[in-house]
């Protein structure tokens, strides 16, 4: 059985320190190819043009890690990207994209609940809103789904330079007071891949979970038809 630990060289920092051999591992439309393993997976989710694929570029230092489009809805898939042995951040497909035809909605729905509410190896959810039009319906329910199994989640307001400084922070107060009744770990940030507003403040979160040795991980349930 192969060892859980992370190297001490690797925990101090790991975005950090390994931003830049962050690299694209496998995209499956579901997640049957999972084997038994142990590791740290974050997940970032997001609606279609929440700027979810810009600020995994910018976290990573990369251009291209992973795609953006001006079409929202690009990301179809769940794709997953080694930062180091056993550490990985997770793209789930984007959601609420008006025309991505109904059957579609319901399959992408259906499999980002279940990855967030089965997945033993999810140690935080990383949910970004546009910071002038936050906590949509969706937004709401994949914090709900995060909470419900303890998950922590990070909320990230995008697009924060579209906000002048005293609009921005009421905004950010705003939403910070509006999760309170989930009662779960939620930690909401302003954020700008563009200004790099924020971008510290995810690093230091990223590096706290992927701190976390993961437990024995069993073989996994099936994840999406």
């Amino acid at each position: 059985m192969p060892s859980t630990s992370i190297s001490t060289s690797m925990r101090s920092s790991v975005l950090s320190t390994y931003a830049c051999s962050c690299a694209f591992s496998v995209s499956p439309s579901s997640m049957r190819s999972s084997s038994a393993f142990r590791r740290i997976e974050v997940a970032f989710a997001g609606r279609s043009n929440a700027g979810k694929s810009s600020a995994l570029n910018t976290l990573t230092n990369q251009k291209s890690l992973a795609r953006t489009s001006k079409t929202p809805g690009r990301t179809q898939l769940i794709n997953l990207f080694e930062v180091e042995d056993g550490i990985r951040l997770v793209d789930l497909p984007g959601y609420g994209y008006a025309e991505v035809p109904e059957e579609m909605k319901r399959k992408w729905q259906r499999a980002l609940g279940e990855y967030l509410q089965m997945r033993n190896s999810l140690k935080g959810l990383v949910v970004l809103m546009d910071i002038r039009h936050p906590l949509k319906d969706l937004d709401q329910q994949m914090i709900q789904w995060a909470v419900d199994v303890g998950t922590p989640v990070l909320v990230l307001l995008t697009k924060a330079d579209k906000l002048a400084s005293g609009a921005r922070k009421a905004q950010l107060n705003m939403v910070r007071e509006a999760v309170l009744p989930f009662m779960g770990d939620i930690q909401v940030e302003a954020f700008s891949s563009l200004k790099k507003i924020g971008v510290d403040k995810l690093r230091q979160k990223l590096d706290t979970w992927f701190n976390e040795i993961p437990p024995e991980v069993l073989p996994e349930e099936d994840i999406g038809e």
